[in-house]
């Protein structure tokens, strides 16, 4: 500390040196400003992600649709349970959630993989039969066996719908190969119990609906959660084959139209038996019944002569007589009526009659 006061007060009142002053920087304040709008870029970009990765988890549920929300690969679990109805929903995107739609009301179809003869999309489309080999090939032609040991070519189509979405999504790896197992099963264990005549000619709606039954079953055994509609079965003799076929389709026709003609035949002669036994048993009727009314109208005509009878037996008897012997005697050119004596004796008449006959060019009968 100084010993001199006025030393003292001159430091105090003398101003602090300044620091030096830097020169400014071009280079600087462009680097600052381009700073600036660069994190002002990256915060609206990043602000713009954010809303994108937001409005990206906004997904639409169709009509005839459900759909649940995988989170890391569970069903995420709403009020309503797992399955969103139709409508717009919100999840967040992918890899966070994954959303799996499910078509409910909507008609699936998966068709067989055995059965049938290999074919391209341009020939299924267009409906050309591939040419057939000179043999059938086991590995590549597909084929049944029916139960009278004959190969045909036999393919199926399923109609489903999906009841049980949950199920049918995760309990299977691919709930729809199973169903075409299902369909491939169905379709050889069937064959194997119809004849090659019933599949192709004879009973072909039994053996659709009989293969119809056996997906039914299957898919109720393994619960695969859908609910069968149609199965529609086409069955085809092997190409190879196809001549002698229509051999035995010509046949089978010709057996069919002599069966109408003989049916033709057959029907034509009983409804005319029928039509000759009706008009007998109408002619017998009307015959009987005029008969009875006759009867009756004699029954009662004697009824009303035995009536008169009792009254009176002689005069009943004379009066009758007198009338059969005038019918009799109508066309009679001699009459002559003796009744009886009051004794009862029968009056005697004597004629007088010329026994030669007339003469003349037309003599008279006798």
């Amino acid at each position: 500390m100084s010993d001199n006061p006025s030393h003292d007060h001159r430091h105090a009142h003398e101003p602090a040196p300044t620091p030096p002053v830097t020169p400014d920087d071009a280079g600087s304040r462009a680097l600052a400003e381009a700073l600036r709008s660069s994190f002002a870029i990256v915060k609206f970009v990043m602000g713009l992600l954010i809303v994108v990765f937001f409005v990206s988890g906004l997904f639409q549920v169709g009509t005839q649709e459900k759909a649940v929300v995988l989170r890391f690969g569970k069903p995420v679990e709403y009020v309503q349970g797992p399955l969103l109805g139709p409508g717009l929903h919100w999840a967040f995107p992918y890899p966070i959630d994954e959303v799996v739609k499910i078509p409910i009301s909507e008609i699936q179809k998966v068709s067989s993989t055995i059965g049938w003869y290999p074919m391209t999309p341009e020939q299924i489309l267009t409906g050309i039969v591939p040419p057939a080999g000179p043999s059938l090939v086991p590995g590549v032609d597909g084929y049944v066996i029916t139960a009278d040991q004959n190969i045909i070519h036999s393919q199926a189509d399923l109609f489903y719908r999906v009841d049980d979405p949950i199920r049918y999504i995760f309990d299977f790896a691919s709930a729809s190969n199973t169903v075409q197992n299902a369909l491939n099963n169905a379709l050889l264990y069937t064959a194997a119990h119809f004849d090659v005549d019933d599949v192709l000619y004879g009973d072909v709606a039994g053996f659709q609906e009989a293969v119809q039954q056996r997906v039914t079953t299957l898919v109720a055994q393994e619960r695969l959660g859908i609910s069968v509609d149609a199965c529609y079965v086409h069955s085809v003799p092997p190409r190879q084959l196809q001549d002698i076929f229509d051999e035995v389709t010509k046949a089978r026709q010709s057996q069919s139209q002599t069966i109408n003609a003989a049916h033709t035949y057959e029907n034509g002669r009983t409804n005319n038996a029928d039509a000759q036994a009706s008009a007998i048993v109408s002619e017998a009727q009307s015959a009987r019944a005029l008969y009875v009314q006759s009867v009756q109208a004699d029954a009662t005509n004697f009824s009303i002569l035995l009536a008169n009878y009792q009254i009176n037996p002689s005069l009943f008897y004379q009066q009758q007589l007198v009338q059969a012997m005038g019918r009799v005697l109508t066309n009679a050119n001699f009459k002559a009526y003796l009744p009886t004596t009051a004794n009862g004796e029968p009056t005697e008449l004597r004629l007088l009659l010329n026994r030669e006959p007339p003469s003349g060019p037309n003599p008279a009968a006798p």
